[in-house]
């Protein structure tokens, strides 16, 4: 049976480590050519050479999505390396968390760049490449869908105590990911989103303040309190927080050509959590 993704180009940001790294191998072991990111050099070359070592194709793209020339050189790299561009998956996030009595400029700006302006940076400078590709598509008689996957939140939907500006921006994704589904869907593009409950990664598995992670020159405290976290998965129908695989295969069922007619939609992955 031919792989789904056969020779697919996807471009996912945040997928050296954690649920990133999931939705790379999984598209990558359905026959996805993957452009993987990671703020470190490390984490993405391992991310790449597993991808090699089980005889997919991938390339890294190192940094910062919130650098000014990211979207440039990710988009740029994809085009490089494969000449195309399928599937993009606006994954790279972190939360930095406090009241908002107690939140500085710092903090809510930080969540807007990474989980809102970097998305449309890419996605802004992805159109001019996809708009050519599918008119030329089109002129040779040809249809192909493409698939833009961004990564929300129930905090985005639902509101969370101490995230103000992570949820503003995780409910901000699902605004543009509506728009573009209505401007993109003439070039033959889906556009969705993943909202995602709690998923057992190393940035909330931790007990909190345990360790911190530097991101971006800034030492961001890991983790959260054990009694939160259980009273947490008691919440949710399943009985446990989800995997990073299982986190994955959410992004790929929106990826695969089964969902080629879903578009402008936000699919929670949350174990049936509907609030927090």
């Amino acid at each position: 049976m031919t792989p789904k993704l056969e020779g697919k180009v996807a471009l996912i940001t945040g997928s050296g480590r954690g649920i990133g790294r999931s939705i790379a191998l999984k598209l990558a072991s359905e026959g996805a050519r993957i452009v993987v990111n990671d703020l470190d050099a490390e984490p993405a070359q391992e991310v790449v050479q597993a991808i090699r070592d089980a005889g997919g194709q991938a390339v890294a793209c190192v940094g910062s999505v919130t650098a000014s020339d990211f979207a440039e050189r990710f988009i740029g790299t994809a085009v490089n390396e494969y000449k195309g561009l399928d599937l993009i998956i606006n994954n790279a996030g972190y939360t930095w968390d406090s009241v908002i009595q107690k939140m500085s400029d710092e903090q809510w700006y930080a969540m807007m760049d990474c989980h809102l302006t970097a998305p449309f940076r890419i996605l802004r400078a992805a159109q001019p490449v996809i708009r050519a590709l599918s008119k030329a598509e089109s002129d040779a008689g040809r249809r192909v869908v493409r698939k833009v996957v961004n990564i929300s939140s129930v905090a985005g939907l639902f509101g969370n105590a101490g995230q103000t500006n992570y949820s503003a921006a995780k409910a901000g994704i699902v605004g543009m990911t509506q728009t573009l589904a209505k401007e993109w869907g003439r070039m033959n593009v889906t556009v969705n989103c993943v909202a995602y409950g709690f998923i057992r990664t190393r940035l909330t598995t931790s007990a909190a303040g345990e360790s911190t992670a530097n991101i971006e020159g800034r030492e961001i405290k890991l983790g959260v309190n054990p009694e939160l976290m259980a009273m947490m998965e008691r919440s949710i129908p399943l009985g446990r927080g989800g995997t990073p695989d299982e986190a994955a295969g959410a992004v790929y069922l929106l990826c695969i050509p089964e969902s080629d007619y879903v578009s402008g939609q936000t699919l929670m992955c949350s174990g049936g959590l509907t609030g927090i």
